[in-house]
């Protein structure tokens, strides 16, 4: 029976309860469609995102990362040759029994993604269309919750430790805004290559956008904020989507429906990556190939080996070289 007496407050606080606990996200989308082209040919057989970085590849990271923020529903969407993902998160119950009956079960710890607290799902982009078309695919099963967007080959902080999704949520459920988005300061020469977010007033750690461009051309904008591959969006987001042409490229971006969002009036925030959670793309050789080393040299097992070698390769190079050098 309702207390017709109660205190207004009270209501007020249950209500509000009520709805936090409606709009809370458990579903993350991760794109992994994308044929890693400046990847081939180590990517011509097996998806950018199975790449190994140190001892796991890419989206294993990106998968403990999403389960350390509080996210349990994970769906990929993929494309083409992409069923390397799959299997790798599925039970491997053979795996399992062997590594217990050869006594190695430490490993175990190592499948730390099969545990059973997380669900799968997976859908398909048929076409590659952008990134954008990659999140409308994922409309079907996501519904009118809100949801987050990680992509599947980037990872935030050293042995993906950051817990920039949580904070991203947190704002976006106190917030009421539409749209949140990591960023990340990039070099000016940079800019051309992103998407850059432009600051209403000041731009603080979490800050609201006035305007956001998708690779822009040099001095369109006054900013060097580029989106840093998170996200947490409404599903108004989709409505948007459905609505945005594509690009010269024929491709729908999420930049452009994200802006189309700020042009509706609706709030859309940025959450500044802080300086320890650097983001790893694994999109091209050389950024792969430093993420690598960086989390090669972590090695809590191997690293310290690993920086002996490399001072005594540096060592002997820089010897070899100073020895190859002409006499005045």
């Amino acid at each position: 029976m309702v207390r017709h007496d109660a205190p207004y407050g009270l209501l007020e606080r249950v209500f509000f309860d009520v709805k936090k606990l409606a709009m809370a996200i458990n579903m993350a989308v991760i794109p992994v469609a994308g044929r890693g082209t400046r990847l081939l040919p180590v990517a011509k057989s097996q998806p950018k995102e199975m790449l190994p970085v140190g001892r796991k590849p890419v989206v294993q990271y990106v998968v403990e990362e999403l389960a350390r923020c509080g996210l349990g529903r994970l769906l990929f969407v993929t494309g083409p040759g992409k069923t390397a993902i799959e299997n790798h998160f599925d039970i491997d119950a053979e795996l399992i029994d062997h590594l217990r009956a050869t006594g190695k079960e430490e490993l175990l710890e190592e499948l730390a993604f099969e545990r059973a607290d997380l669900e799968y799902f997976y859908t398909r982009q048929r076409r590659q269309l952008g990134l954008g078309h990659a999140v409308l695919c994922a409309k079907a099963v996501v519904g009118r919750e809100p949801f987050v967007v990680a992509l599947g080959d980037s990872i935030i902080g050293l042995n993906a430790q950051s817990r920039v999704v949580r904070v991203m949520i947190d704002q976006f459920e106190e917030s009421g805004a539409d749209a949140v988005i990591a960023l990340e300061e990039v070099p000016d020469e940079d800019v051309v290559r992103y998407g850059i977010a432009v600051p209403r007033g000041a731009a603080a750690e979490v800050f609201e956008l006035a305007d956001i461009v998708e690779k822009p051309d040099v001095g369109e904008v006054n900013s060097n904020l580029a989106v840093a591959a998170r996200y947490v969006l409404s599903p108004r987001i989709f409505d948007c989507l459905e609505n945005t042409p594509p690009d010269r490229r024929g491709e729908i971006q999420l930049t452009d429906a994200i802006r189309m969002l700020i042009q509706q009036g609706r709030r859309v925030l940025g959450v500044r990556l802080s300086r320890s959670q650097t983001r790893f793309d694994i999109g091209n050789f050389g950024s792969y190939f430093e993420a690598f080393v960086d989390f090669a040299l972590a090695d809590p097992q191997y690293g310290e080996a690993l920086q002996a070698h490399l001072r005594r390769k540096l060592a002997l190079d820089a010897e070899a070289g100073s020895e190859a050098e002409p006499c005045g």
